[in-house]
């Protein structure tokens, strides 16, 4: 058994660095996890990793194995694949996706570990948490079949977004984004693709908004039809956004809604736990064509470097190997 581990560490806003600590024994109900992958959140991570987080949601942005706080020294991340070589007898051995930050190997307690089925590559695996942030807007939303549905922007959640949508029975799905290769994406997905500039038709029965930008935002309020749900998933931070209120805001009776992945979607709660769907969304991870979200690989040993240079980084999710 290993006594010791090392795990990437936010000591200060903009300075991150790979610190060895102490590792306890795993005990009965723990599972000793070696990783294999982790994924970055571009968004959230890059926000924690620059200290912006306001210090009023401190306590709400904690993730489930966070050590630390905000903004430093903090261990955070939510994204971590590995292998169970110690615990019950239906996880040893075997691939479990875990909540936890970037670290090469973890004691953890057996709930906070949720087997990869066998159809789901581990760099793929790394995608759950956004998977299960994707099927938490869908319902805070009420999607439906046959609804004109758009996402504006193209990242790694509204792709996600995108993707579930348009296997809604006769769903008719736009992704926007001001980026035209993402057109290739959205098409792969199922969905239609259109920039903000040529999007201004589309008259939706929901429109999601995933940009975090005030601009995307804007777009998202232009798209709504009469009497439409707007649900705003994006999270700023600590910056000021102003609102486009004006216009025909008011006159199209439209409804902004939150969505946020910490508690399951209100309709679902007395039935979904959180356990539940995570696991949904594992499985939804099936699909070969989500290979198109996968980013740049990052050795373990170069984290520190990649996490000060994410807007460097090529599309989709940047995949720590261990």
């Amino acid at each position: 058994m290993p006594d010791r581990a090392t795990a990437f560490w936010t000591l200060a806003p903009g300075k991150g660095a790979l610190c060895q600590q102490e590792l306890s024994e795993p005990m009965a109900g723990d599972v000793l996890v070696r990783a294999l992958a982790s994924g970055i959140s571009r968004g959230t991570e890059g926000l924690v990793f620059r200290g912006g987080v306001p210090a009023e949601l401190h306590p709400l942005m904690r993730c489930p194995f966070q050590e630390g706080d905000f903004p430093g020294p903090v261990k955070y991340g939510y994204a971590l694949v590995g292998i169970a070589d110690y615990g019950p007898a239906n996880l040893k051995g075997r691939r479990v996706f875990s909540l936890h930050p970037h670290q090469d190997v973890a004691v953890i307690p057996v709930e906070g570990c949720r087997p990869v089925p066998d159809a789901v590559p581990t760099e793929r695996a790394v995608l759950a948490a956004n998977m299960e942030t994707a099927l938490n807007i869908l319902w805070d939303g009420g999607a439906a079949p046959g609804q004109r549905i758009a996402v504006v922007g193209g990242g790694i959640v509204g792709g996600l977004t995108a993707y579930l949508a348009a296997r809604m029975p006769g769903a008719d799905v736009t992704l926007i984004d001001i980026d035209p290769a993402r057109a290739d994406l959205a098409h792969a997905f199922g969905a239609a693709f259109a920039t903000p500039d040529n999007a201004d038709s589309l008259d939706c029965d929901l429109v999601i908004h995933t940009s975090a930008s005030q601009s995307g935002l804007a777009t998202a309020l232009r798209l709504a039809g009469m009497e439409a749900t707007i649900v705003e998933a994006s999270w700023y931070g600590d910056r000021p956004v102003t609102v486009p209120l004006g216009g025909g805001f008011h006159a199209g009776r439209h409804r902004i809604i939150s969505s946020q992945v910490g508690r399951v979607s209100p309709s679902f709660r007395p039935r979904w736990t959180l356990s539940r769907r995570l696991d949904k969304a594992l499985s939804l991870l099936a699909d070969p064509v989500l290979d198109l979200l996968v980013g740049p690989s990052v050795d373990f040993t170069h984290l520190p470097m990649a996490m000060a240079d994410l807007a460097g980084l090529s599309f989709g999710c940047p995949v720590v190997r261990y």
